[in-house]
């Protein structure tokens, strides 16, 4: 199967490989991140192309994240096939966020025989926050009394959970998997740098 050719750009080689790689609209997706990122140079980046599967119908979703020297610049693309015309959409959008504005970098690796050493990866979780977005989770409140049947409320926790991705070797290659920790730990450091 021929790969789909995006026209020239002013991405580095590296990004636009990815892109043209998950073959999803390659020139929109090209076009949106360049648009956002201007004369910016890209420092690293990660792309994430998943399927979700509702009833008899398959979404695909694309998330294209770049570190540049001051920003981290995020693009959404999504296919959507509500036009009661029946044509084919797709719905893109980037946000720009200054480094200095990312409160949160988690970098969770879920690991299978840790006693081998280092371990075989099986799972990972990158979850970046800057604070748009907060997550609640509540739980109902207790009192120290065991025998207490009074109702305490609630008690939450509020969680900035702006994007998170999600990889495994099984479902997205191990190859993937290490571009997903190499770009959170060059992000964590990012804004180690950017906070001095």
């Amino acid at each position: 199967m021929q790969q789909p050719s995006i026209r020239p750009s002013s991405l580095p080689d590296e990004v636009r490989r990815s892109i043209i790689g998950c073959g999803f609209f390659p020139e929109l997706v090209s076009e949106s991140i360049e648009l956002a990122l201007g004369e910016e140079p890209v420092r690293t980046h990660l792309v994430h192309h998943e399927a979700t599967f509702m009833a008899e119908e398959v979404h695909r979703h694309l998330s294209l994240m770049v570190v540049t020297p001051t920003r981290l610049v995020v693009g959404h693309t999504d296919e959507s096939n509500d036009n009661p015309a029946g044509v084919l959409q797709a719905i893109t959008s980037t946000e720009s966020v200054p480094l200095r504005n990312i409160n949160s970098v988690t970098v969770t690796r879920v690991l299978a025989e840790p006693e081998k050493g280092a371990g075989r990866v099986v799972e990972t979780w990158l979850t970046i926050g800057w604070g748009t977005l907060r997550r609640l989770e509540l739980e109902p409140a207790h009192c120290a009394d065991p025998t207490c049947e009074a109702d305490h409320g609630f008690s939450g926790t509020q969680i900035s959970d702006d994007i998170t991705v999600r990889m495994s070797p099984a479902a997205d290659g191990e190859e993937s998997v290490r571009r997903l920790v190499e770009f959170g730990s060059t992000l964590q450091q990012a804004i180690s740098e950017s906070s001095r």
